[in-house]
């Protein structure tokens, strides 16, 4: 999957260096992931919660940070929509954002 504004994921590891490694890795292990399903995330990723309409929350660094990806499979691409800890992440409604 080609992965879009990676960016995002980008300035939080400056600001909180603890998440660096496990989002670098994340990221090059969901690029590769081309053809996988909702179910192929939630057999690797048991901590990931599906949401609605393609959405995925993933927890990180013991689930001290969250962080929600839109996923389109048709096209073969994936949007970081949200990043933060959660006080941040209970601020916001994961289905829209």
């Amino acid at each position: 999957m080609r992965g879009i504004a990676k960016k995002i994921l980008r300035v939080f590891w400056e600001k909180h260096a603890d998440s660096e490694g496990q989002l670098k890795t994340w990221y090059k292990e969901a690029s590769k992931a081309n053809g996988k399903s909702l179910a192929d995330i939630e057999a690797e990723y048991s901590s990931a919660g599906i949401l609605k309409n393609g959405r995925v929350v993933f927890n990180i660094c013991g689930n001290k940070y969250r962080f929600i990806v839109d996923l389109n499979y048709r096209k073969q691409w994936m949007f970081i929509r949200f990043i933060g800890n959660h006080t941040d992440y209970d601020k916001i409604d994961a289905d829209k954002i």
